[in-house]
């Protein structure tokens, strides 16, 4: 935990960073927590960033706005001390109703932690550009609702969420994975997909894994020209800060 934290006015919405890119599109770009800060758009509420790998504590859900977590090229299934005390700490944000947006690996951990179960998809790798399609319960979601039925989204991963929590609602899928979104209560979220990835960003995972791509017998070149914006997507980082801060608004003051 951040020294002082409980003393900052909004309460900070944290990004907790559970992984790093690749030190060459790091070197170029940035990391996971600057793309998920970015997207985040201009927000009234302070942003700190928490990595319980270094041994952060994470706060007590009282003290912050909402939590996001990262993608990692970690897995879940690996049960790593960080990974399942983090798993511990999302089951208390939940339980407190405070926002939680978990993004790939979170998306896993998440629904892992929750009582669903995260493991190896049995097809293997999906990465590029892909499309995702919403289901009908996606319409009346806080953070899905006024999507297009279909959009791109960009996804690297060879873990999935197979199994959901028993109370989970499953928001959108596609013909690879059953599950690229869902809800657990009413106030966290999943998503397989990386609505932080821009197009080059993409482009940087597609050609630094063209070996492991080529070795299911995909064709990196065919991959990575399949790649497009993903505006939609995108805009999700953007809907979480927005309920995020209403429900900071809402708040009875201390």
């Amino acid at each position: 935990m951040i020294e002082g934290m409980e003393d900052i006015e909004p309460r900070p919405l944290a990004i907790i960073k559970v992984g790093d890119t690749f030190e060459p599109l790091r070197e170029r770009r940035g990391d996971f927590e600057h793309w998920i800060a970015a997207g985040l758009g201009d927000t009234p509420l302070p942003v700190v960033v928490l990595d319980p790998r270094r041994g952060d504590t994470l706060p007590d859900p009282a003290m912050l706005s909402g939590a996001i977590v990262t993608g990692s090229h970690a897995m879940v299934s690996h049960r790593e001390p960080w990974s399942e005390s983090t798993g511990q700490w999302l089951r208390q944000l939940v339980a407190h109703r405070t926002p939680v947006l978990g993004i790939c690996f979170g998306h896993q951990l998440l629904a892992d932690a929750l009582g669903g179960e995260a493991g190896d998809h049995p097809v293997g790798m999906e990465i590029g550009t892909v499309q995702v399609e919403l289901q009908p319960e996606a319409a009346d979601d806080p953070l899905t609702q006024g999507l297009p039925p279909r959009f791109d989204a960009h996804v690297v991963h060879r873990q999935s969420a197979l199994r959901l929590p028993k109370d989970a609602v499953r928001l959108a899928g596609n013909d690879f994975e059953s599950t690229q979104a869902f809800r657990i209560g009413d106030s966290a979220w999943g998503v397989q997909f990386h609505p932080e990835f821009d197009d080059e960003i993409m482009r940087g995972y597609v050609e630094h894994l063209a070996e492991p791509i080529r070795a299911e017998g995909a064709d990196p070149g065919a991959v990575e020209a399949q790649v497009k914006p993903t505006p939609a997507a995108a805009g999700l980082l953007g809907r979480f800060a927005r309920i995020v801060e209403a429900r900071w608004t809402a708040a009875p003051s201390a």
